[in-house]
């Protein structure tokens, strides 16, 4: 199965998106935290992911006669392969990206359901900028985002440390395409 395919299937997305923060998880602890899925559903995603060596099992333990695994997620195998994403067509870009946007409003109708959401208390925000670079500028950065980011992200839970989800979209604006020679605006087309 295509990574991209793999991945983006909501359900699969919601996993994968568990497991982020370097977490260990049973798939009991998976599906009490995903309990809008019927469980066996849950169990044959996890086993899917499992095959295609996005998650892997870090422990197994016998309970009442069965096995309870404990899954950690492999990060790098957790996205769409470079090679993958050059391949791909503009429908195949715009349903990816429709996914992903899918699953971000997902993750916020959950938020906003579970309880009392204050986003200011929770630290929970959404805006748009917009930063004007040359390529060599952004690629600066991207490092200087990585730097911020990689050391956080590295954090494992804690006391005190609550889990954040963290989206990043990056659109550069569109290119102007440039008119064929030919083209005149209509006030200077000659009349017939």
């Amino acid at each position: 199965m295509a990574s991209a395919e793999l991945l983006l299937h909501p359900v699969r997305q919601r996993i994968v998106k568990a497991f982020l923060g370097d977490r260990a998880l049973t798939t009991s602890q998976l599906a009490a935290e995903i309990d809008d899925v019927p469980a066996g559903s849950l169990y044959r995603h996890v086993a899917l992911l499992t095959r295609a060596g996005v998650l892997q099992v870090v422990a197994e333990k016998r309970i009442r006669g069965a096995v309870e695994r404990t899954y950690t997620l492999r990060l790098l195998a957790a996205h769409v392969q470079p090679g993958e994403v050059a391949a791909m067509t503009q429908d195949d870009h715009a349903q990816a990206f429709m996914a992903f946007i899918a699953g971000l409003l997902a993750d916020f109708d959950r938020y906003l359901a579970a309880g009392h959401p204050d986003p200011a208390r929770d630290g929970a925000d959404y805006r748009v900028g917009v930063v004007w670079l040359t390529d060599a500028e952004f690629t600066d950065f991207l490092r200087d985002l990585s730097a911020v980011f990689q050391p956080r992200l590295a954090k494992a839970p804690g006391k005190g440390r609550r889990r954040r989800m963290l989206y990043t979209v990056l659109l550069p604006e569109p290119r102007k395409q440039a008119r064929p020679a030919t083209h005149k605006p209509p006030a200077q087309r000659e009349k017939r």
